[in-house]
């Protein structure tokens, strides 16, 4: 199991701080500023980047943060947030559950089981109550009491009553834990929904996605380390430092959709060349999220557009395993493209003679008058400049 695992490392002590740990482990200093900047952490700070931020800057934030202990639930999920934070590489995996945060139970990454594991979790949970985080992965079936998943002969809205009661916040990560995401989809057979539906009281912060971005739970959680505050968030509990914009504004083929160049099925021309993904049922100008500019796994273009894919509005609860994927959304905060636009070509025509006839006269006109003018101009030189006489010879006349 992990805790067997800390042991085995001669390191400080689960809670110890991330500075630390750090260095009682041997762990880079450099690996360390590169987690720093990232924005996805640094933003909860108030420390988004700038040109004048530094990556010390931030690590001396983060380094005096006390390793939050967590726990991680799943309940109808398919791991895929799991799976997502196998793949962070500033700091890598390995890092991440043992320095920067202290996980002391995972179903899927534990290697005990039965007993084993219900022990681990109610020692984890005795140990520090009141202070660990609650990480929920899929929903939780409401339906004929319960009855469609049991864990060690309780139901899933009894392990997440008992161990959410214990927490000192609670994070649903994934849209099944954020609201009932794909199982809770008609006909919705098992009643599901998400943590905040079975607990409103408590202090939940929602991040949907499917799955969402890694580096999201983990700003969250730091933030709720290093000061015991949890982030902004809008009317569906997300954080807005990562929710603040929908996928439209950012999203690399938002020029064609100004142009109006869609893609009528895939594999044409248009999809080809990038053109938008509107038509084909993309619902980026109705989801909030930061796929377009933070990216998976800190590799460009690993995200559904990206790849040549409409984003299906996984992080959007009205939108998300409700809307059929290849309907249109509609458009409520930008405007639709022109139906029609001008020609940049005109086509070649013939000059007709009356307008040749008048620009030849205009040209004439203005030829003449030139003429005339510089004659003027030279005669009255020759008049006030005679032969054999000083031009500055002439005398001023007295006023």
């Amino acid at each position: 199991m992990l805790k067997q695992l800390l042991a085995d490392r001669e390191c400080v002590p689960p809670l110890g701080t991330i500075d630390q740990r750090l260095r009682q482990c041997n762990i880079s200093r450099r690996s360390f500023l590169v987690f720093c900047t990232s924005l996805m952490v640094a933003a909860p700070y108030g420390l988004a980047l700038t040109d004048k931020t530094r990556p010390e800057d931030v690590a001396a934030v983060l380094g005096k943060v006390i390793r939050p202990p967590v726990i991680w639930l799943h309940f109808q999920d398919c791991t895929g947030c799991t799976e997502s934070l196998l793949q962070t590489s500033h700091p890598g995996f390995a890092d991440l559950i043992l320095n920067v945060i202290s996980l002391e139970y995972h179903e899927t990454l534990m290697a005990g089981s039965g007993a084993q594991a219900r022990q681990a979790l109610d020692e984890a949970m005795q140990r520090y109550a009141g202070k660990y985080i609650l990480v929920v992965e899929g929903s939780i079936p409401m339906g004929a009491q319960g009855i469609y998943m049991k864990s060690g002969g309780r139901t899933a809205m009894e392990v997440l009553t008992d161990v959410g009661g214990k927490a000192a916040a609670i994070i649903a990560i994934g849209s099944c834990a954020s609201w009932g995401g794909i199982p809770s989809a008609d006909p919705d057979p098992t009643g599901a929904v998400g943590v905040a539906d079975l607990l409103p009281d408590h202090s939940i912060i929602n991040i949907p996605g499917c799955p969402p971005n890694p580096y999201t739970m983990l700003g969250v959680v730091l933030q709720y380390a290093a000061d015991g505050t949890l982030p902004e968030t809008d009317e569906q509990r997300r954080p807005k430092f990562a929710f603040d914009r929908d996928i439209h504004e950012h999203c690399p083929r938002r020029a064609h959709f100004d142009a109006g160049n869609f893609v009528k099925v895939y594999g044409d021309a248009g999809h080809r060349e990038g053109w938008c993904l509107y038509e084909m049922g993309c619902k980026g100008p109705d989801t909030h999220a930061g796929c377009s500019t933070r990216h998976f796994n800190e590799i460009p273009d690993v995200w559904p557009i990206g790849i040549g894919a409409p984003c299906i509005g996984c992080t959007e609860k009205a939108v998300a395993f409700k809307v059929p994927m290849f309907e249109v959304v509609q458009l409520h905060t930008i405007a639709a493209p022109p139906t029609s636009y001008a020609s940049i070509t005109t086509t070649r025509g013939t000059i007709s003679p009356l307008a040749t006839g008048l620009v030849g006269l205009g040209v004439g006109v203005l030829a003449t008058g030139g003429y005339v003018a510089s004659r003027k101009f030279s005669r009255k030189q020759d008049d006030d400049d005679a032969p054999g006489e000083d031009p500055g010879s002439h005398e001023r006349p007295q006023p």
